[in-house]
C-alpha cells in the first residue's frame, strides 16, 4: 500500500535533509552504541531501522511486547539483513527491577532514545490507566535518564507529541509535564526531543483500525470534522533520528508546516484508503446499517462508512507543533523545525508532583478528578476537554 497519495501528499517531507546530512548521520551512527526503548511500536521500529541500516557498532532494543520483537528481527532480517556490530532485542519492561538490572550489567551506550509511551487519549478514560499513563510517560522517562547519567550515556532523546503544545487532555498534558522533567535533568546530560503529527497506520491508530476493519468485514468509522496532520512512519523515524543526532541540549524538533504536510480528514483518509483497495465507499446512517450493509456492499466491491461528527473527550480542534511562547529556529535545515529552549527548572512544581503522585500510589485510591486538578497545578493554561464520552463508546 502506498500511503503518501492517502493522506494527500505526493513525497516524503525529510528527503532534502536526509540527504543532506546523510555522510554526517552515517559516520555518527556507525562509529556508536544505541539503545532504544519501546523499539517495537511504529514510531521505535521505525527509529531502529534507520539506525540499523547505518550500520551502528551495538544496537540493542527493549520493548515490553515480546510478539512485536519477533516481527521486527523477522522484518529487518528479510529486508535488510546484517551489520557488523551486535543486535540484540529484549522483551523488558523499562519501568521493572529486571529492566533496572538490565542497566546495571551493560547500561554503556552513547546514544540512548525512549520512544516508550502511552500514546491514546482515550487511556484516560479511568484513573488506573491514567496513572499507568504517568508512570510511563512521565516517570519511566525520568529513571531512565538518571540511569543514562549515571552509565556516562553522551544523548538522551525522547518522543513528545504536538499534543503537548496548549494541551487540551491528558496524554498531551502528561507529555508537557515529561518535557518540565526533561529540563531538570538536562542540567546533567545532554537531551533532546521531538514532536510531531499523527503517524499514518501506526499500530493501534484509527488507520491502522481501517485495515483490521476490511480483514474482518468490518465496516469503517471516521471522524468527518477533524483535520489532521499526518507523517509516514520512516519520517517518523527519520525525524527522530535527526533530533538525536543534531539536536542540542533542550532542542525539541518538528516538522515545519508547509503545503506539503497536508491538512486532511480521516473520512478523506478512508475514502482514498478504500478507492486504492478497489473500494468504493459508502455512506451510512448508523451503526446498526453499517454492521448490517458489509457483508452484501463488499460483494460488490463497495464498502460501508460511517462519518461522523466528533464529540470525545481530549479531541483538540486543531493542531499545533509550538505555541507563540516558544523560540523558534526554522533556517538550520529545510523541512524541519528546532524549538529553542533556555534552561528553566521548576523545581517547586516538579517535587510537588513527584509527591502527590506517591502519596496517592500510597493510599491505594485517587480518583480521575484529582489528577486532573493536578495537572491544572502543573500547568496553568491546561484547558481539559471533558464530555463525558469516550471512543471505547463507539464502533
Amino acid at each position: 500500500m502506498n500511503i503518501i497519495p492517502l493522506i494527500g501528499r505526493h513525497q516524503e517531507l525529510f528527503v532534502e535533509d536526509m540527504n543532506a546530512h546523510e555522510k554526517e548521520l552515517k559516520d555518527i551512527v556507525s562509529s556508536s552504541t544505541f539503545l532504544v526503548i519501546g523499539g517495537a511500536g511504529s514510531i521505535g521500529k521505525a527509529v531502529t531501522k534507520e539506525i540499523f541500516k547505518r550500520n551502528p557498532k551495538k544496537l540493542h532494543v527493549v520493548d515490553i511486547s515480546e510478539n512485536n520483537l519477533v516481527e521486527l528481527v523477522r522484518d529487518i532480517r528479510s529486508s535488510m539483513g546484517y551489520i557488523s556490530g551486535e543486535f540484540k532485542t529484549f522483551a523488558l519492561d523499562c519501568g521493572s527491577a529486571i529492566y533496572d538490572a538490565f542497566i546495571k550489567a551493560d547500561g554503556a551506550y552513547d546514544y540512548v532514545l525512549n520512544l516508550s509511551a502511552l500514546k491514546h487519549v482515550r487511556s484516560e478514560k479511568d484513573p488506573y490507566t491514567l496513572m499507568r499513563m504517568i508512570d510511563v510517560n512521565i516517570f519511566n522517562t525520568d529513571k531512565t535518564i538518571a540511569q543514562s547519567i549515571s552509565k556516562g550515556t553522551k544523548k538522551y532523546f525522547c518522543v513528545s507529541t504536538d499534543k503537548a503544545a496548549n494541551p487540551v487532555n491528558m496524554m498531551g498534558a502528561s507529555k508537557r509535564i515529561m518535557e518540565m522533567f526533561l529540563m531538570r535533568k538536562s542540567q546533567d546530560i545532554t537531551i533532546s526531543t521531538a514532536r510531531f503529527a499523527n503517524v499514518a497506520f501506526s499500530d493501534g491508530s484509527l488507520l491502522h483500525g481501517f485495515n483490521q476493519r476490511l480483514q474482518k468485514k468490518q465496516p469503517i468509522v471516521a471522524p468527518k470534522d477533524i483535520k489532521r496532520y499526518f507523517v509516514i512512519p520512516k519520517e517518523a523515524g527519520e525525524l527522530c533520528l535527526m533530533s538525536t543526532i543534531f539536536g542540542e541540549n533542550r532542542d525539541i524538533f518538528f516538522p515545519k508546516l508547509s503545503e506539503q504536510l497536508h491538512l486532511i480528514t480521516f473520512a478523506e483518509i478512508a475514502e482514498k484508503y478504500l478507492e486504492q483497495l478497489g473500494y468504493k465507499a459508502v455512506q451510512v446512517d448508523s451503526e446498526d446499517e453499517a454492521r448490517a450493509s458489509v457483508s452484501q456492499l463488499s460483494k460488490e466491491k463497495k464498502w460501508p462508512c460511517l462519518f461522523v461528527n466528533s464529540d470525545t473527550t481530549g479531541e483538540k480542534d486543531f493542531e499545533e507543533f509550538f505555541t507563540d511562547k516558544e523560540t523558534l529556529d526554522m533556517s538550520r535545515f529545510e523541512n524541519l523545525g528546532i524549538i529553542k529552549n533556555e534552561l528553566d527548572v521548576e523545581e517547586d512544581k516538579l517535587a510537588f508532583f513527584e509527591n502527590e503522585i506517591q502519596k496517592l500510589k500510597q493510599k491505594g485510591h485517587w480518583n480521575k478528578e484529582v489528577l486532573v486538578d493536578l495537572f491544572n497545578t502543573m500547568i496553568p493554561n491546561f484547558k481539559h476537554k471533558e464530555t463525558g464520552k469516550y471512543l471505547d463508546a463507539k464502533m
